[in-house]
């Protein structure tokens, strides 16, 4: 590469250099190849021997990642991982080995390095991008997205390499680069939250249903955080200062001080043996009549507005609650329905309109019930999908849009539960409370040197490297799992409920209730990474020799943003899986997740807040009037921060949800709506029963039948024993008449 310099002005030579590259890649000696795919590597990785500064690098590795795309280089990377992933000989070399490291996967390592940049930095859009590269990106999004790589989407083969390492069948495959991989490609073809969020105004738009009520990614970013619900040795050590009269109880408190004061560091670890309650005795507190000026836990008292910051400046948090209240179409027959027995006497079945002979309070609350109805666009599927299924000829075949969505579930449908076992297979062995047994999955594969380190420093820095190689195992599973729920969800309302099911089936919601029953301050405040091994930096600036201190003092930062965000995602799979389903509502409170929910609010960020209280505000209605009574400062948070049901009487626990509830037939009817709905869009035999049938003998007769070939050579035996041999009793044709 001495002649970078040269390349790097003629645009021709560059691209003839990539080609000479491209031509060497078809080599059949395969330590050429390796050689080659490292020159490729070394291209997306922006040449950096050559650069000064970290934004050259960055600047070369984009340039360069476009070239190698427009060359086709990309192709040519698949057509060697194909035979990567069936060279049987290694997957065999591999399962005999005892101890697999580093060395059995490099080439798959070298092939998913390329890809990976590749992806990542085309799909990331940038300002000062040149138009050809922008239609670069968006023909990169069609090809990864379509059907073009052996008749499937690009993110199925690697699916597949999933499921084939966690059978066992390939245990050098390196999952953290694969998952890395499968995680960006299903963010670039099927897009991000924000896109989500444009095809669902689109999506309401094109059924003319009325538009959202508000953004909801806007409505969380301006969220402020709560502070976290008292602890019981914070609550000993209030009641204790009060007895000594140190204080003055002050008599009232403005609702608002859940946000306003305890201005504590959020991230420090608190008291081992708070961590080690089981969270029934903290229930028994009197946490709800605690003023938080009066805990001791306050490091520093809040401080008077500094003169810098006006007092205007709380003007810009609007007032009132964050969300528009909701109500149901179901909701609101609910309450006409018992309206109507209550001062009628009898019922009109699903009429809303009907208020003959109700009180004018009814007609005002029906009013305002109506105001605030939201229909979702999975409430217009479900009653499409049941108007189809009553009406197959009439209603004539659907139109079903080949969106990305769409091509990955039909490619996916055949396998999906092996891929959700998969995948929570591997969440399960990178979760930091697994504990390491003999007969799981070894998820370090690709991570663990041939030599295991004889220093402290080397052990120091494997015990850091397998840490952040599990935590980002997390980070791409859970990221995964919520864009397949959530684009599904939008494409069609069985599919998410399809993927949703295979996921509680396969123990989803107690294994992500066991992701969060660990220490998870200590969890978000990890510092397992070293900044002077990330790259662009290692490479351009000069190596600091690596300390055992040095490493166990981390970097600056008070959290860990990649714990944070799977935490969020893993709370937002959670909600999912739970929103309208009482039987996995249930399956929630006998697990016991309140106190595992409640700790989690010790983090004070708003989003993971939010998801922590929905799921806790779900529940309330089942956990008894004296846990309500005993955490009055979590319920007022839940007022405070989730979104309203105007019916819902989640607080209280009168609703008829809360009383007992058959919960196997739930899912039951659940999965007999997927199976028809799944066997009439997808099954191509299921339409047999409804084919036209020809009547005419001429043309019946007239037909070209294949026969097999053993058929010609024992026809005439068949007509003589069947035909010429057998007697006709036309008696009893006749009697059959």
């Amino acid at each position: 590469f001495s002649y970078f310099e040269k390349i790097s002005t003629y645009v021709d030579d560059q691209r003839a250099y990539v080609m000479r590259l491209l031509d060497a890649l078809e080599v059949t000696d395969r330590e050429k190849r390796l050689k080659v795919a490292r020159a490729i590597l070394y291209l997306a990785q922006g040449v950096f021997d050559e650069c000064d500064t970290e934004a050259d690098v960055l600047h070369w590795s984009r340039h360069n990642i476009f070239l190698l795309y427009d060359m086709g280089i990309f192709t040519a990377l698949l057509e060697l991982l194909s035979m990567e992933i069936d060279n049987n000989q290694a997957c065999s070399s591999a399962v005999r080995k005892p101890a697999i490291s580093l060395a059995d996967s490099t080439e798959l390592r070298v092939l998913l390095s390329i890809m990976y940049l590749m992806v990542e930095t085309i799909r990331v859009e940038m300002e000062d991008d040149r138009p050809e590269w922008r239609m670069a990106r968006e023909a990169f999004k069609t090809e990864l997205g379509s059907p073009l790589y052996n008749g499937e989407p690009f993110a199925l083969l690697l699916f597949t390499m999933v499921t084939k390492f966690c059978s066992m069948s390939a245990p050098h495959f390196p999952m953290k680069k694969v998952l890395l991989l499968l995680w960006k490609t299903v963010l670039f073809t099927l897009g991000g939250f924000e896109e989500l969020q444009a095809m669902k105004v689109r999506g309401r738009e094109k059924l003319k249903l009325p538009p959202l009520p508000e953004d909801s990614i806007k409505v969380v970013r301006n969220m402020r955080a709560a502070s976290p619900p008292a602890s019981a040795m914070e609550l000993i050590e209030q009641q204790q200062q009060q007895k000594r009269g140190r204080r003055s109880r002050r008599p009232l408190v403005k609702q608002d001080s859940l946000d306003t004061y305890n201005e504590r560091d959020p991230f420090k670890n608190d008291d081992a043996r708070d961590e080690e309650d089981d969270g029934e005795d903290v229930d028994s507190g009197i946490e709800g009549e605690v003023d938080p000026l009066d805990r001791d836990v306050i490091i520093q008292p809040p401080p008077p507005p500094p003169p810098l910051r006006p007092p205007t400046d709380r003007v810009s948090f609007p007032k009132g609650l964050p969300w528009a209240p909701k109500v149901r179409e179901k909701d609101i027959e609910h309450f006409l329905e018992s309206s109507r027995n209550k001062f009628i006497g009898f019922t009109l079945g699903n009429d809303t309109e009907t208020l003959v002979g109700l009180p004018r309070p009814i007609h005002e609350s029906v009013k305002t019930l109506k105001q605030h109805k939201y229909v979702s666009i999975a409430e217009v599927q479900i009653k499409r999908e049941e108007e189809l299924q009553q009406c197959p000829m009439t209603m004539g075949e659907e139109e079903v849009e080949e969106t990305p969505a769409e091509i990955l579930y039909v490619g996916m449908l055949p396998s999906l539960s092996q891929y959700v076992i998969a995948l929570l297979k591997l969440l399960l062995a990178a979760a930091p409370t697994s504990k390491a047994k003999t007969d799981s999955i070894n998820i370090l594969a690709d991570v663990l040197p041939e030599e295991m380190p004889i220093t402290v420093l080397q052990s120091m820095k494997l015990g850091i490297d397998v840490n952040r190689h599990k935590e980002i195992i997390v980070k791409a599973i859970s990221a995964l799992l919520l864009l397949l729920l959530k684009h599904f969800k939008l494409n069609h309302i069985y599919q998410f409920e399809y993927v949703s099911q295979h996921l509680v089936f396969a123990n989803c919601i107690p294994l992500i209730l066991k992701f969060f029953n660990q220490n998870i301050m200590s969890y978000i405040s990890a510092k397992n990474s070293i900044c002077v091994l990330d790259f662009p930096h290692c490479v351009v600036h000069e190596m600091p020799e690596l300390t055992a201190e040095s490493l166990e003092a981390g970097d600056s930062n008070q959290f860990c943003w990649r714990n944070l965000f799977s935490c969020i995602n893993l709370l937002r799979i959670l909600n999912k899986l739970t929103k309208w389903k009482h039987s996995r509502t249930m399956m929630l409170v006998v697990f016991k997740s309140a106190p595992i929910l409640k700790r989690a609010l010790k983090v004070k960020q708003a989003m993971m807040q939010l998801y922590v209280l929905k799921l806790l505000k779900i529940q309330t209605k089942y956990l008894g009037r004296q846990w309500r009574k005993s955490n009055m400062k979590t319920m007022s948070a839940i007022y405070q921060k989730v979104r309203h049901r105007l019916n819902d009487d989640w607080a209280y626990g009168n609703d008829i949800d809360a009383r007992p509830w058959d919960f196997q037939a739930e899912e039951c009817a659940l999965r007999e709506s997927i199976e028809k709905f799944n066997t009439r869009r997808y099954d191509k035999n299921q339409n047999s029963e409804f084919a036209p049938v020809d009547n005419c003998l001429q043309s019946v007769l007239g037909q070209r039948v294949e026969l097999p070939e053993d058929f010609h050579y024992s026809y005439e035996m068949w007509l003589e024993r069947e035909v010429f041999s057998q007697p006709i009793q036309w008696e009893g044709l006749l009697q059959s008449q």
